[in-house]
């Protein structure tokens, strides 16, 4: 949500860039809530009626901790890895990653 300027036309301005086109305003914060919030609904409900895909919300909380499951075998090569490169189990396989996406990642000697 943004404030418009007197340019504009004054008041607020909010829109929902997951759902294109998706927009509405009003004249105070609150008051556009209310509007998006509606503009929401009918944006999903003319989809419904139109059978246009509906995408689904996204979380942008990313915590940086992840739950891999992995065979055995690989856990061993990738603890061996670590220790002759003297760095930690995660270190190493953040280092890995990064390369394997192409993100820098710096690793951190101990």
């Amino acid at each position: 949500m943004r404030k418009l300027s007197n340019e504009e036309g004054g008041g607020w301005f909010a829109e929902i860039p997951l759902l294109a086109g998706c927009i509405s305003d009003g004249e105070t914060p609150e008051e556009t809530i209310v509007n998006i919030n509606d503009a929401k609904k009918c944006w999903i409900e003319t989809s419904l009626e139109l059978g246009r895909p509906i995408p689904e919300p996204t979380a942008d909380d990313f915590s940086g901790q992840l739950r891999v499951r992995m065979p055995k075998s690989l856990h061993r090569t990738l603890v061996e890895k670590a220790k002759e490169e003297n760095v930690s189990l995660n270190q190493y396989i953040n280092y890995q990653l990064a390369r394997g996406v192409g993100h820098p990642f710096n690793v951190i000697k101990k």
